[in-house]
């Protein structure tokens, strides 16, 4: 398995079926994402962090893209494919994204 859909390492913790369940929701519903930041408990997860982060920026470019006939299809439905990753318990790396949340101190 590559390196970018490992499990965290150090994240003081495993992985519970409530951050899978959370992460999975947050791709799906933009808004839980954005919920998930603002608790301070569920934002202390690095694994909830991690994918919140991730669908926050999926869900921004999707509305950049709405604006095109068709151009929203593809970050949702990729969205979606991050979600089931997430909820399989994997860390799954948005190519560009993930790198610049990182930069960014986001994650």
């Amino acid at each position: 398995m590559s390196d970018e859909m490992n499990t965290p390492q150090g994240t003081g913790g495993e992985i519970t079926p409530d951050d899978k369940l959370w992460s999975l929701l947050g791709y799906i519903l933009p808004i839980i994402a954005l919920i998930a930041m603002l608790m301070e408990d569920k934002r202390a997860r690095p694994f909830i962090r991690h994918n919140a982060v991730n669908a926050l920026m999926i869900a921004v470019i999707t509305i950049l893209l709405s604006f095109t006939v068709c151009g929203w299809l593809i970050p949702f439905f990729y969205s979606i494919f991050l979600g089931i990753q997430a909820y399989q318990g994997q860390m799954p790396e948005v190519p560009v994204l993930t790198k610049l949340a990182r930069d960014q101190g986001w994650l």
